[in-house]
């Protein structure tokens, strides 16, 4: 098991009470899990439910009562009548559940080492420090706009200077509320999306990278002579994807088509057939003729499940082996959904996330925006 492997290094991660998995729980085989797994799912019946992200293994997925994207699954939680909801993704994804369900409903990551590496691009003091050397360089107004793919103290910064959280699916909605609102829109924390997003904007000309890294980088006054700052954050799955994975694809195969995520770099969004989110690589499988082959450049567990779920297309990963799966999904081992629901059967909550109540607040005005467009 993964998480067994390697020593922890808790500054690597956003919350403090990291619990590790008892030893007891490191060496169960899949069948046991399994059974021990249902056994406390029946024990708890309606009083728990369970997320799986797409990008979820299979043993996770096969125990779950939703599948699907970061905010769909939080809506499915706020919407159920689970006391506890057990997410199957990472923080920001769960911080996000915490946001919009009752108070009167936990929220519980099974391992607390699930840290988007991405939502880490984008800590709170880095961007209080970018945002005040860019707002004393101009005097236009900058709209932040934040990624789902962010923790909630960046979503209830945004709120509380006038901006607002998107999706991968609705990107383009909130920069256009942004220019609405102001001259200039700073985008957090994934690059790609954000350039993507400008490109189909038909903003590509008007664009920059803002890199904290980077002492001898962009200076503020030079950035805000933009209309759109990028953020130099991105996803380490959709990186990896290049142009030539496209090209020898359709070497290979004239007659695949190739579906991407937003998420990838603009040369690839550019090769591919389409474009979208995991809902939109879904359903797009979903739709196909029997027969055809879909490529997928997203991350490969995905790509499993699309294979498992739709026998008669021919889905495969877009890079072949060089596929990977998501280092911080992959730290919820099955293995910790099974000391978590047990913990419960006990009476003991594990892992909970619980968001401070003024950042919950702020946090939730930015969603209300984006619910807006």
């Amino acid at each position: 098991m993964e998480t067994a492997e390697f020593e922890t290094d808790l500054s690597l991660f956003k919350y403090d009470n990291l619990e590790q998995l008892p030893p007891a729980y490191r060496d169960l085989e899949e069948d046991e899990r399994t059974e021990r797994i249902e056994a406390a799912l029946e024990e708890l019946g309606d009083d728990v439910v369970i997320l799986g992200h797409n990008y979820q293994r299979r043993e996770i997925v096969d125990h779950a009562d939703f599948v699907g994207d970061s905010y769909q699954l939080s809506v499915e939680a706020a919407e159920s009548d689970a006391d506890y909801v057990i997410f199957g993704g990472v923080t920001f994804m769960a911080e996000s559940a915490d946001i919009i369900t009752d108070d009167d409903q936990s929220v519980i990551l099974p391992s607390m080492e699930a840290s988007c590496p991405m939502a880490g691009m984008a800590e709170a003091l880095q961007v209080d420090a970018a945002w005040a050397e860019l707002t004393a360089a101009t005097d236009e107004n900058i709209v932040p706009i934040t990624y789902m793919n962010s923790y909630a103290d960046l979503k209830a910064f945004c709120a509380e200077q006038g901006g607002l959280v998107c999706t991968s699916s609705n990107a383009h909605r909130a920069f256009e509320y942004a220019f609405e609102k102001g001259e200039k829109v700073l985008f957090l924390p994934d690059k790609h999306l954000g350039e993507n997003t400008a490109y189909r904007l038909d903003m590509a000309d008007e664009t920059v990278e803002w890199d904290p890294w980077d002492p001898e980088g962009t200076d503020a006054e030079e950035a805000v002579e933009n209309d759109v700052i990028l953020w130099e954050g991105y996803c380490q799955v959709h990186e990896r994807f290049r142009e030539d994975h496209v090209e020898q694809l359709r070497a290979e195969d004239p007659d695949a088509n190739v579906i991407v995520h937003p998420e990838c770099r603009r040369e690839v969004v550019e090769a591919a057939d389409r474009v979208g989110s995991t809902a939109t690589i879904c359903e797009t499988v979903e739709a196909a003729d029997p027969g055809e082959t879909w490529a997928i450049g997203t991350e490969i567990h995905l790509t499993n499940h699309l294979q498992r779920w739709h026998p008669e297309v021919d889905v495969v990963p877009l890079c072949g082996d060089a596929c990977m799966d998501c280092n911080a999904m992959r730290q919820i081992d099955p293995n910790y959904l099974t000391w978590v629901l047990e913990e419960l059967v006990a009476g003991r909550e594990r892992n909970v996330i619980e968001v401070a109540p003024e950042e919950k607040e702020l946090a939730q005005v930015a969603l209300d925006r984006m619910l807006e467009i």
